[in-house]
């Protein structure tokens, strides 16, 4: 018997992930009961949405928006963005940040390196040169959202990421043998059965590293 999707009653179900007109409503719901089961937040606090203007930044952005209107979380959100300060690199995303506040209704709060930390990506690059300063970018773009959410006295950051992120943070973490980082991160996951088969299907939801925000 071909099993129907519990959502419209109509269509056979995709427990792997929906692809029919019920994928929205399976993706809203699956993130609030991770919200919840997890308690990833509390009714009050103030919660930065780390935003790039890149996909996944965008639609944390709209999904926490969403469910919190929806769910009423009572969350004080706003989107923080990072421009790193360099030429020609985030002109076009940082006008996209500004469309996903004013589509969202949000507040938006974009601070510069050269505000944080009194010079610019491109500075550090005529010092340094051109090799490895990727690693140098990546690290003081985290530091300066965390450096960020406290000037703007934030509770929480939220980031988006893809599976592909999770996967490599968790490699690395491996390879470096940082366990500790490793012991910090928090899986959350739902298992559902899939037809025609006798095993259970684990998805991972939200595999998430908060630590505390400077003071």
């Amino acid at each position: 018997m071909v099993k129907l999707c519990s959502t419209c009653n109509k269509e056979r179900a995709a427990l792997r992930r929906p692809k029919t007109s019920c994928f929205y409503q399976a993706l809203e719901d699956e993130v609030h009961r991770t919200i919840v089961s997890s308690r990833l937040f509390t009714r009050g606090e103030r919660v930065a949405v780390a935003a790039s203007g890149g996909k996944d930044s965008t639609v944390l952005a709209h999904m926490l928006t969403l469910l919190n209107a929806r769910h009423d979380y009572g969350l004080d959100l706003f989107l923080l963005s990072i421009d790193e300060g360099i030429s020609g690199y985030r002109d076009d995303s940082l006008e996209t940040v500004k469309r996903n506040e004013a589509t969202y209704g949000i507040p938006l709060k974009v601070l510069s390196y050269e505000e944080l930390y009194g010079w610019s990506m491109d500075a550090i690059v005529r010092q340094i040169g051109t090799k490895n300063n990727c690693t140098f970018c990546g690290v003081f773009r985290r530091q300066a959202l965390d450096r960020g959410a406290a000037l703007m006295k934030a509770d929480k950051i939220a980031t988006g990421h893809n599976a592909d992120d999770v996967a490599e943070t968790v490699l690395l973490n491996i390879l470096r043998g940082d366990v500790p980082r490793l012991a910090a991160q928090r899986l959350t996951h739902e298992t559902a059965w899939v037809e025609g088969s006798p095993w259970q299907s684990t998805h991972t939801l939200i595999c998430s590293h908060a630590p505390p925000l400077p003071t």
